[in-house]
């Protein structure tokens, strides 16, 4: 088992009794992490990455561990975890961590002993994830854009993936003082996977500042991703979503607002990605394990 982790830390066995009965009877499944841009990001597929969602999320039903934070590792993640420690704790302290960009997908898979098997974009998780939750009784809730951005992506999700459950839902206009109530609202849905989708980095503190708060069994950040769920914003070609350059689509639809940040953010991307990404860990990590897709 080493020699398929390395560096690595595995909870099986040893720690069996400190785990439900339910999650007990699920079949295991390890995977492992590796250094890509100086962020540690996971070796998973998207079926594997929707598996381990519905196996972690019925373990949390039992009440006896608390929500995952799971991140997206992209070009703009790196450069900003590359540049600003306080964005980098937010990193350091998620759960699980999922390839959200091309570039860390060919990065890895040049670089590296272990690539990342494919791109698990939260645009297209999102309906990975419906589909999976549908399948085995997950509960979503859909927190952040406008309000009739997100009442359209709760419908649309709704009508595609029956019979998922939409356990609530709330826009993403808020102050500080009102997350207690948005949490209590949260866990009286009774949600398994908590969707934020707040913009950078307010999803992030939104989320360190409330996991302690919240019942689900995953808070996976999502940025634009009901916007683009319900069609406001279009993706890139699908030529250019495999060859790493839908930041150049988003560029040339609005390049005003956005020339500056990829002008800056780019070149740091490189050079973290061609100079901080290996197969092994710099500390040992957990490998979290769950059901097989």
């Amino acid at each position: 088992m080493q020699a398929f982790l390395p560096r690595t830390i595995l909870r099986t066995a040893p720690h069996e009794e400190r785990r439900s009965a339910q999650e007990r009877r699920a079949p295991h499944r390890l995977y492992r992490e590796i250094l890509v841009g100086g962020i540690r990001t996971a070796c998973l597929s998207r079926a594997q990455l929707a598996t381990l969602m519905v196996g972690d999320c019925v373990a949390a039903r039992s009440g006896n561990r608390g929500p995952k934070l799971v991140f997206a590792c992209n070009g703009h993640a790196i450069a900003l975890a590359a540049t600003d420690m306080h964005f980098r704790q937010y990193f350091e302290a998620a759960n699980l961590i999922h390839a959200d960009g091309q570039p860390v997908v060919l990065a890895s898979k040049l670089l590296t002993r272990h690539p990342i098997p494919e791109r698990s974009a939260t645009t297209d998780f999102i309906h990975d994830a419906a589909q999976f939750g549908a399948a085995h009784g997950l509960r979503f809730f859909l927190l952040g854009g406008t309000e009739t951005v997100n009442a359209r992506c709760s419908a649309l999700l709704s009508e595609r993936y029956p019979p998922l459950q939409i356990a609530g839902r709330r826009n993403g206009y808020f102050k500080n003082n009102d997350e207690a109530a948005i949490c209590e609202a949260i866990n009286e849905s009774e949600a398994d996977v908590l969707w934020v989708g707040l913009g950078v980095p307010l999803e992030y503190e939104f989320c360190l500042r409330n996991r302690n708060r919240l019942n689900v069994g995953w808070i996976v950040t999502c940025g634009g991703c009901f916007n683009f769920a319900t069609g406001e914003y279009a993706r890139a070609p699908v030529w250019m979503q495999a060859g790493g350059l839908e930041w150049l689509h988003r560029l040339l639809r609005e390049p005003r607002r956005l020339f500056w940040r990829y002008a800056i953010t780019n070149p740091l991307a490189l050079f973290a990605l061609l100079t901080r990404t290996a197969s092994s860990l710099p500390r040992a990590r957990t490998a979290i394990q769950q059901v097989k897709p």
